[in-house]
């Protein structure tokens, strides 16, 4: 197997969660996490949010490219086998913020072994959604 050069390499540019109403969950993760708009498109079916390199964006659900490919979130489902990662300064007041705007709990605020502080909760669509201050 041959080495890809570092031009060759891939980078992770975005991260999409397929979500019914792609406003409606824009908002909610302004209101719950704080986080900025990038865009939302005129069609309503794409947005990203500021989060850094990599986009946290958001498509519909009916505009996904290969039709019957997952299983969409519910809150009354279990979640899928992934989360969403924010990293957050001050843990307790991120957590009261989500809850606030209505996130659902899932793990309220535990600090880890190696010092990390991390929460779960899940966002309006049922998406595990992890709160964590930095690995230092």
């Amino acid at each position: 197997m041959s080495t890809l050069s570092t031009n060759d390499r891939p980078r992770l540019g975005y991260v999409i969660l397929y979500v019914p109403d792609v406003a409606e969950t824009l908002r909610f993760y302004e209101q719950a996490f704080g986080v900025e708009r990038r865009f939302l498109h005129e069609s309503g079916e794409y947005a990203e949010l500021e989060t850094g390199a990599t986009a946290l964006a958001f498509a519909a659900e009916h505009s996904v490219p290969v039709p019957d490919v997952f299983v969409p979130n519910r809150l009354a489902s279990k979640a899928a086998a992934a989360e969403v990662g924010l990293v957050v300064d001050d843990l307790q007041v991120a957590f009261d913020r989500a809850l606030h705007a209505g996130a659902t709990p899932v793990l309220a605020p535990v600090t880890k072994p190696w010092g990390q502080t991390i929460a779960y909760v899940r966002d309006l669509n049922g998406f595990l959604v992890e709160l964590c201050t930095e690995v230092k």
